[in-house]
């Protein structure tokens, strides 16, 4: 992968991501939106990590550290990208981040239905906990 680049988001990639997602996540959130990725992008700028091929976007993950934990969420590589590394080097580079943030363990957010997500993960290291349940409540209308 000599001719990955991996990189933060900046607010001029914002509508490509958004397009991206469409494409290459699996699922939908609350938070797909312009307002919601500017509003990540603006309060931790290196969150939001790209990888790029030849000047296109590739692959996508969000490195989240609120100072306590560290919350991995949009790891999305291309449908036509798969398997050659490129989630590989996303998550390395979102670990990296947490490491060098104080971080203790990652999690990631993964749909109970993304079968793709959940053998990438598992391959990566990480492991589902099966005693823990997410609890939510949309805040806005």
């Amino acid at each position: 992968m000599t001719d990955l680049r991996i990189r933060a988001a900046t607010a001029a990639d914002l509508d490509t991501v958004l397009a991206f997602w469409k494409v290459a996540a699996e699922g939908t959130s609350i938070s797909d939106d312009r307002d919601g990725v500017e509003r990540l992008v603006v309060r931790d700028p290196e969150a939001l990590v790209l990888a790029e091929q030849d000047g296109e976007l590739v692959g996508t993950v969000i490195a989240g550290f609120d100072g306590w934990r560290c919350h991995l969420y949009r790891l999305a590589v291309h449908p036509d990208r798969r398997r050659q590394g490129i989630g590989t080097a996303l998550l390395a580079a979102a670990e990296e981040r947490f490491v060098r943030l104080g971080g203790r363990r990652g999690d990631a957010m993964v749909l109970v239905r993304n079968e793709t997500g959940q053998h990438a993960w598992r391959a990566a290291g990480y492991t589902p906990e099966e005693h823990w349940r997410r609890w939510v409540k949309h805040l806005t209308p």
